[in-house]
């Protein structure tokens, strides 16, 4: 007899833990240790699920890395006693909160996915119900004892990415999220339809490592047509910043004005570290490929290739919580460290 995957289930905040108050009309968090009566659906899945719930439920807006730390916190301690996880978030800043988790997971070899939804539980056309129990499903699926999903996924609307792959491209369409670097690894119809080729290969002689230590001081600069020398040297002066994202154009092409280029050689000479990545939503950073990008190639600035400015910024925060020394820090951003770039 095959033994019950056990699932955990963790909420965090935001719209799928939503009910609707009928006599106010007003949102209101619900106890998730009533989820059942909510999704009676979940009684006829072939796992056991255990709920926990952050002690004040956050909108995502208000995410940040303690929250992160928190959330690690609360899988790390039942890593041993699960299956899978399964993690409900505010869609805002998911692709931000899954691609940190996916970093602070070192040799991971459990499926977390996280998923949410446009409308609540409790409202009547909700694409609540559909994202979490497929959710579980996919958290649940094994072959031959062992988990088919091994990594940081992100499950919405019939589609389970990459997290660290992951953009928020729709405020208002049930397709909030897309991946466009990089293939769905599951797509639900009438079967779960795996694409194995596209799954993290885990090594299971590694033990787990969650890494806490995360630097927040990181800025992120996006360039547009006319932004000036004094907007650029002020950004660049501030005293605590130890690592910057710069969103420049296309293939990774920006400014060659003398005041930018000087202000970046400047700037890397303090040691802050700096990181290229496209505006564009898809596509990939190749410095050197056009003019406009060859001064950043020679200063050597860190390409972020075809990482997502989410799993970009999250990286940064990661590796300079690492202690990296500068001279390896390129070589080691610019290596796929969790499936996150090709």
């Amino acid at each position: 007899m095959t033994q019950k995957a056990n699932i955990l289930l963790i909420y965090t905040g935001g719209t799928i833990g939503m009910i609707k108050d009928f006599e106010t009309g007003a949102l209101k968090s619900f106890n998730f240790d009533d989820l059942l009566q909510h999704i009676p659906e979940l009684k006829l899945l072939d796992c056991d699920i255990d709920t926990v719930s952050f002690k004040n439920p956050i909108d995502s807006s208000n995410m940040n890395p303690s929250y992160w730390k928190d959330l690690a916190s609360i899988i790390e301690e039942n890593y041993n006693a699960f299956n899978g996880f399964v993690v409900l978030h505010g869609s805002d800043t998911m692709s931000y909160t899954s691609s940190a988790i996916s970093f602070m997971f070192e040799n991971l070899s459990k499926p977390i996915i996280f998923t949410g939804s446009q409308l609540p539980i409790g409202d009547l056309r909700t694409d609540a119900k559909e994202n979490l129990i497929t959710s579980i499903q996919l958290a649940a699926l094994t072959e031959k004892g062992k988990p088919v999903i091994n990594e940081v996924g992100l499950y919405f609307e019939y589609k389970l990415y990459r997290a660290n792959r992951t953009t928020k491209i729709n405020a208002e369409h049930f397709e909030a999220f897309d991946s466009l670097n990089y293939p769905a690894l599951a797509e639900s119809g009438v079967h779960l339809s795996i694409n194995y080729d596209a799954l993290y290969k885990p090594n299971r002689k590694k033990k787990l490592k969650v890494n806490y230590n995360l630097e927040s001081n990181i800025m992120l600069i996006k360039m547009f047509p006319g932004i000036t020398k004094e907007t650029i040297e002020h950004l660049f002066a501030n005293p605590t910043v130890k690592g910057i994202v710069l969103e420049t154009y296309g293939s990774g092409n920006l400014t060659t004005e003398d005041w930018f280029i000087e202000a970046l050689k400047q700037v890397l000479k303090k040691g802050i570290v700096v990181v290229n990545v496209t505006q564009c939503s898809g596509g990939a950073v190749s410095m050197g490929l056009y003019e406009t990008s060859v001064a950043l190639k020679k200063l050597k600035v860190v390409s972020g290739k075809d990482c997502t400015t989410e799993a970009a910024l999250a990286k940064l925060m990661y590796l300079l919580g690492q202690k990296i020394t500068p001279t390896s820090f390129k070589t080691i951003f610019e290596t796929s460290l969790r499936g996150e770039m090709s």
